[in-house]
């Protein structure tokens, strides 16, 4: 049988793309969360929890024996070599998780968003790229209101995700978010009614879309 059509989502951190997201769902669309796939495979219980504590040690285990993310945070940003190490753990567990859910979809066409799809090669799992975009300056504001952080951790955590202009060279198509959330729904509107008409077959292609917000 083949496979629907699947629209990889990505952009920056506090790009907007939960916002995205959120749009695309209330169109009826599902959508596929590597973040949240991200949470479940380190539950208490789950393997790569287990190799995570092996790795860096009870310290990043909490009370409840659940991963502690600010802990963990702390530790991959300051060293590029544990993210790394812990990317090995997760990313391969994600992965299959994606495509498992990415296969289970129901609406007429998924979308996976994945933060980190072009750098860690999940690019290979959609047919499609829509890139949430916004200017570094936007990102760093957004991050440091949202997450309560300083400056210098917003700018690690910006550097660790694939680079700006990797993402736009794979992107086929681009929302730019930088004005006002409501403006998002008619963006994604847009979008939609393109990736409706690929998934059903209506035509063969869709020429790149590049939304301005």
């Amino acid at each position: 049988m083949t496979r629907q059509l699947a629209v990889g989502l990505t952009g920056g951190i506090a790009s907007g793309k939960s916002v995205v997201s959120s749009a695309f769902e209330r169109l009826g669309i599902e959508v596929v969360d590597a973040d949240q796939v991200a949470r479940d495979i380190v539950e208490p219980g789950q393997p790569a929890l287990e190799e995570i504590r092996a790795r860096f040690g009870d310290a990043i285990i909490d009370g409840d024996g659940r991963l502690d993310r600010r802990q963990m945070r702390g530790i991959v940003f300051d060293d590029p070599d544990a993210r790394v190490a812990l990317e090995k753990i997760t990313h391969p567990r994600i992965r299959e998780a994606l495509a498992t859910r990415r296969d289970a979809v129901r609406s007429e066409y998924s979308l996976l968003a994945v933060p980190l799809l072009v750098k860690s090669g999940m690019s290979a799992l959609v047919d499609r790229i829509l890139v949430v975009d916004a200017p570094e300056s936007v990102q760093m504001a957004r991050l440091i209101d949202r997450d309560g952080i300083d400056e210098e951790l917003a700018r690690k955590m910006i550097a660790a995700q694939d680079t700006r202009t990797l993402r736009l060279a794979a992107a086929d198509d681009v929302l730019v978010n930088t004005g006002p959330r409501k403006d998002i729904a008619d963006l994604a509107a847009a979008l939609h009614a393109g990736y409706s008409r690929l998934a059903r077959g209506d035509i063969d292609n869709l020429p790149p879309m590049h939304l301005p917000g």
